[in-house]
């Protein structure tokens, strides 16, 4: 037994000897391989470093992209920067004192190395962790949008009631289907945006959604703006298989509104892909038109609210708001300033642009605006509105405080919401519309702010398009911008909704002396069945044509007579070669040949030399000319989705010598919609 107690102890003791041994081991190498230890420390620190420096830029292009950053991305952030802070601060502290040395400097400072060694070992086993841990496929998401606010809304004293009433409606389980109807500019879309702000803050619906019909109904865009709301992602093109999409996304929703906005006549929703009824017992859907029928009768819906004028307080009220308080202290200018408000018919949107347009003016501008609303109208361009707004609405453009500002704003009007920003940039800056500016982000800037400033007025509006390059026009100062712009013959402007609502619409062109004077073109869609063998326009400056009609054709000599225009855009059309009349235009400076099919000759674009903007976005090029590349005043050339042959490449070498000698500005939309 005694030998065995004495070899249990030997044992006992040989282990606490080895244990004794290798804690001496670990803790004299700290020492002994203290500057390994130190540079596996830097090193593991420098791919910390650059993996958040990675991190950050993803995040910084996600945030632009208007994209929230993931929980794990900003947890793994948080930390890193913690720990670097944390580590790097005792590291240097210790490093400092390790390079001190003992005994007149003969000795290094083995205390603290062993220190220094234990950090940074511990340090970089940290960083180590981390950087494993940075493994993100992606760092940002599309959040679901909430809705706009919009502060300024006024809660008129008068729609109170029929706001409750709607309120109540669509707490009310038997009401499947809400509508609201008023004439154009009594504002019926500021009330049901009102209505969504306030539900998504009850949170009386899981969602609630918007979507802008209007006049005509594009049914893939309407299933984009409800898709946008949803979170949803429509890739296919087909609407039906779309539309099947949309349902089943819809039917998750257990309590689902629709607002679907500006109605103007019976919409299939089965088409859209909105479940409803018997198909969806939880999704309801609240409408807005101008006509009570489109509601009762095309529509079916269970209840229907009425938007009227508003009461004489509180249109005066209203406009005074907006006008501001410079007429309090005279009593001249406040009488002259409520006789303005009268003229225009109690209704919000033209009391909104004239208050906008006269805003702390002097007397005597409100004494001519007074003079100018008094005046008879007689050239009332439609019976959707009446000589009063018209009046009103043409004072406000009349007062935009200068030309340029003015002719941008009819531009806006008559291009209307099928335009980009970037084309309305390309339009305008090839018109000498933006002064002043050398570069072509000097003038976008520009142009961003002359929109601001058109919004500011009232006078132009947000995108209905869930796509923000785009802008949109009340249906109303349309009327009346057209009707400015088209005074004289200066302006012809044919569109799809112009055929749709005229049972007279344009199907011949006109004759030649009526466009002697005409200076803009614009033509979306038209019903022209044939166009003339040559504009007899010489003071044109802007022809625009935008048409699915393959055998609509432009004859050779059409622009001959047409040699002041500035900016040319053909859309979509279909060439064996571009009519030669175009290398006749010596003072182009826009050119625009978007989702064309441009056969084997541009070598006529060469002749262009005064050309600034040169797009051939989703077009079909097969040869690109030599003479293309010595348009020595280009300032942007848009060639997104054009990938036949080396053109990429023939691109690209071009662009770098023009931005090396002439400070050119190549330009890619990344993706361009045909």
């Amino acid at each position: 037994m005694e030998a065995i107690g004495t070899g249990a102890a030997a044992n006992v003791s040989s282990e606490a000897a080895k244990g004794i041994f290798h804690q001496v081991k670990r803790h004299i190498r700290y020492v002994v391989f203290y500057q390994k230890i130190v540079d596996k420390f830097e090193q593991k620190h420098r791919t910390l470093i650059a993996k958040r420096t990675s991190v950050q830029q993803d995040v910084d292009v996600a945030e632009r992209n208007g994209e929230k950053i993931k929980a794990d991305v900003l947890d793994w952030r948080q930390r890193v920067e913690k720990v670097v802070t944390e580590k790097e601060k005792k590291v240097k502290d210790l490093e400092v004192k390790a390079k001190t040395k003992r005994f007149f400097g003969l000795c290094p400072n083995i205390k603290s190395r062993y220190q220094l060694s234990r950090k940074a070992e511990e340090a970089a086993a940290t960083f180590d962790e981390l950087i494993k841990d940075c493994q993100f496929e992606r760092v940002g998401y599309h959040d679901v949008p909430g809705p706009i606010v919009h502060p300024d809304f006024e809660a008129f004293k008068s729609r109170e009631e029929v706001f409750d009433d709607i309120m109540e409606s669509l707490k009310d389980a038997t009401t499947g289907m809400i509508g609201v109807y008023g004439m154009a500019g009594v504002g019926k879309t500021s009330l049901v945006k009102e209505v969504e702000r306030q539900l998504h803050e009850v949170k009386l619906f899981d969602s609630v959604v918007r979507a802008i019909v209007s006049r005509i109904p594009d049914i893939k865009e309407i299933q984009e703006q409800i898709a946008y709301s949803l979170g949803l992602k429509l890739e296919e093109n087909s609407p039906v298989v779309r539309a099947r999409r949309l349902c089943e996304r819809l039917r998750k929703e257990k309590n689902v509104l629709i607002i679907l906005d500006d109605l103007w006549k019976k919409l299939d929703l089965e088409e859209v892909g909105i479940p409803f009824g018997s198909r969806h017992k939880g999704c309801k859907i609240l409408l807005t038109t101008r006509d009570q029928n489109v509601l009762s009768n095309g529509m079916d819906a269970t209840k229907t609210f009425a938007i009227g004028d508003l009461e004489n307080e509180e249109a005066w009220e209203f406009f005074r708001k907006i006008a501001g308080d410079s007429f309090e202290s005279n009593e001249e200018l406040r009488s002259t300033a409520i006789k303005v408000a009268e003229k225009c018919a109690r209704l919000s949107l033209a009391l909104a642009t004239v208050a906008r347009a006269l805003r702390n003016k002097p007397l005597f501008v409100w004494r001519d605006a007074l003079r100018q609303l008094q005046r008879p109208y007689l050239e009332k361009s439609s019976n959707e509105i009446s000589a009063e707004v018209h009046s009103a609405i043409e004072l406000s453009i009349n007062h935009l405080p200068s030309e340029d500002l003015k002719q941008i704003f009819l531009l806006c009007s008559l291009l209307r919401r099928d335009t980009r920003f970037e084309d309305l940039l390309r339009y305008a800056h090839g018109l000498g519309l933006i002064k002043g500016v050398n570069t072509v982000k000097a003038a976008r800037d520009r142009l961003l702010k002359m929109l601001s400033t058109l919004k500011e007025s009232c006078l132009l509006l947000d995108s209905k398009s869930t796509n923000e390059e785009y802008f949109d026009v009340h249906d109303l100062t349309y009327i009346v911008a057209k009707s400015m712009a088209s005074k004289d013959n200066q302006v012809l402007a044919l569109t799809e909704e112009d055929n749709d609502e005229d049972e007279d619409a344009v199907t011949d062109w006109p004759n030649g002396e009526s466009m002697k004077e005409c200076n803009k073109i614009i033509l979306q869609h038209p019903s022209i069945n044939k166009l003339p063998d040559q504009l007899n326009c010489p003071q044109l400056f802007l022809f625009f044509l935008l048409s699915n009609d393959l055998s609509l054709t432009l004859p050779d000599n059409f622009f001959k007579e047409a040699k002041s225009l500035q900016v040319l855009d053909l859309t979509r059309m279909h060439f064996s070669s571009l009519p030669s009349s175009i290398g006749l235009l010596t003072s182009l400076s826009t050119l625009c040949l978007d989702c064309c099919n441009l056969g084997d000759n541009l070598t006529i674009i060469g002749a262009l030399k005064n050309l600034n903007v040169l797009s051939l976005a989703g077009s079909d090029i097969k040869i690109v000319p030599k003479d293309t590349w010595q348009l020595l005043k280009l300032k942007l050339l848009d060639v997104s989705g054009c990938t036949k042959n080396n053109f990429s490449r023939r691109v690209a070498k071009f662009v770098k010598i023009r931005r090396i000698i002439y400070g050119w500005h190549f330009y890619s939309m990344g993706t361009t919609q045909c």
